[in-house]
């Protein structure tokens, strides 16, 4: 069984935020990913799917159980419950590339919804607002999953990859 990475004030190296996600698959890629690097799920409500569904447990495959998974009602609630966490949040309208940020253990990482990404009054709330550099051409953005390892992978790695082999 893979233990999570804890700090002294209990957060875990990095925690992941998904605002309002809706498709099942995305969610259940990401939960395979965090359970992998012992990063903790944050879910803030709405979802666009029950987390029952077979749909999101086929995308985790039997990692489920061992994801450490905590829903919020909304934004305001995951701030109050972390008042000295850093959120940082990650959009195509970002200020900063996502590499050149100094990642510090305890920081939240921030992701918007598959259709329209982070609203605004999130946004406002961010510690720092970050992207992904992307081509200008294409009206689209990288898929959720895609875009969370990326930035994930990227924290963990100036950590030196703590616990993991």
């Amino acid at each position: 069984m893979r233990k999570i990475l804890k700090l002294d004030k209990g957060l875990s190296i990095v925690d992941l935020v998904l605002v309002e996600p809706e498709i099942p698959q995305n969610t259940g890629n990401v939960a395979r990913t965090c359970v992998m690097t012992g990063t903790r799920l944050h879910l803030v409500e709405p979802l666009g799917f029950s987390l029952g569904e077979k749909d999101v447990r086929r995308a985790g495959l039997d990692y489920w159980q061992y994801l450490d998974l905590k829903l919020h009602h909304d934004f305001d609630a995951i701030k109050k419950a972390y008042p000295h966490a850093r959120f940082i949040c990650f959009t195509t309208r970002g200020d900063h590339y996502y590499h050149r940020i100094s990642y510090r253990p305890g920081d939240f990482l921030v992701f918007g919804s598959e259709t329209s990404g982070l609203p605004d009054d999130v946004l406002g709330k961010a510690d720092l607002v970050a992207r992904i550099p992307m081509v200008d051409q294409i009206p689209r953005s990288l898929n959720l999953g895609n875009s969370v390892a990326l930035v994930l992978y990227e924290a963990l790695r100036q950590q030196d990859f703590p616990d993991m082999s």
